[in-house]
């Protein structure tokens, strides 16, 4: 089994992406560089959609041949993946709180809880406020293999994609409404579970493709390098849609427009015809594996060197890798630490090994 060299290449590009947005903490990247800053809160969404489909062929898989779902085996699977990294930052979080990024934060239980999310109030409490996007993971882990599982009783493509619109539809609906009341909009438009499950469900309704329809995605990846330039081409109006991003026209379509191309990118991906998939990329692979320790860790990291350089100062490019390299280290150090042995913990206890490195090319 391997990893797809495609997919390691835009998990790598999405942590990129995010930790650049963050490093508004420091002061921006600075021109010409900023715009691509700006819209690095966009590589989350671009984790929701490789989510979705990556755990959503784990669970549609088996099912698309008559398989039971094992359902304590898969909750098994996922807190051994995400828990341990993520506690071990917590306890870093509570236990030094002169190593925040921000002095305020949210009381404790809410993070274990995974509701956090869903209960913030960001103006007072921004540290550790990037763990908002795992509780949205954590809320599919839960409910997804429940609804698979129902939906796959008696399968019907009419059910499935009422169910998927449905969602998609009520999204658009909660958002609309909070924006013509003029609601806090990280409150109650970007950080909700209800709102911004977009992404997921397009990754989903790509695994759901290659696990029921195997002819179609057969298709789909003998396209992959059209579905790469129509993602581009999705992903750039996005992109021109969010330039406003507080706009009514942004909230209610923009998630889902999003998606899309982000989407078609990860369909030409999973396919080696494509050039996102055909090589793997320098690099890649090893930022994909640690892409979860980077993406807990780097605020606290930037808050670190940010302190370190009000005394040693350095500007520019050597301010720029001096970050780097401290937010690699840090990242590798958890990654090694605290997620690779209970990875490897799984393993020697029999459960399969995570769907990112399962899920196989396409059949041509």
């Amino acid at each position: 089994m391997h990893r797809l060299p495609g997919l390691d290449l835009l998990r790598a590009i999405a942590i990129v992406w995010v930790m650049l947005f963050h490093s508004w903490m420091i002061g921006g990247l600075g021109a010409p560089y900023q715009p691509i800053a700006d819209y690095g809160w966009m590589g989350v969404d671009l984790f929701f959609v490789l989510s979705g489909y990556l755990i959503g062929f784990q669970l549609l898989e088996p099912l698309s041949h008559g398989a039971p779902l094992r359902f304590g085996a898969f909750y098994l699977r996922r807190a051994f993946r995400i828990l341990p990294a993520f506690l071990a930052m917590l306890a870093v979080y509570a236990l030094c709180p002169s190593w925040r990024e921000a002095p305020g934060m949210q009381p404790l239980w809410q993070f274990p809880t995974f509701t956090m999310n869903l209960l913030i109030d960001y103006r007072h409490n921004q540290a550790f406020s990037h763990a908002w996007s795992l509780c949205v993971e954590e809320h599919f882990y839960l409910l997804f293999p429940l609804l698979a599982w129902w939906l796959a009783r008696s399968p019907s493509w009419r059910r499935s994609v009422g169910v998927g619109l449905a969602v998609v539809a009520v999204g658009m609906l909660l958002r609309a409404q909070a924006s013509l009341r003029g609601l806090d909009y990280l409150e109650n438009i970007y950080y909700p579970t209800w709102t911004r499950l977009d992404g997921l469900l397009a990754g989903v309704t790509l695994a759901a493709i290659q696990a029921w329809r195997k002819d179609w995605w057969a298709a789909l990846q003998t396209r992959a390098g059209t579905l790469a330039w129509l993602g581009l081409l999705v992903t750039g109006a996005a992109i021109v849609l969010f330039r406003h991003r507080f706009t009514l026209a942004a909230s209610v379509f923009g998630y889902p427009l999003l998606a899309l191309g982000l989407a078609l990118l990860v369909a030409s991906a999973a396919s080696p015809r494509g050039w996102l998939g055909r090589r793997r990329m320098p690099g890649a692979g090893w930022i994909a594996a640690i892409s979860y320790s980077l993406y807990l860790s780097h605020k606290m990291v930037f808050h670190a060197v940010a302190g370190v350089l009000t005394t040693r100062p350095l500007h520019g490019w050597a301010a720029f890798a001096a970050y780097a390299a401290a937010v690699l280290a840090a990242g590798t150090l958890l990654h090694y630490a605290v997620e690779r042995p209970f990875l490897r913990l799984r393993t020697r206890l029999g459960m399969a090994r995570d769907p990112a490195a399962v899920v196989e090319a396409a059949p041509a």
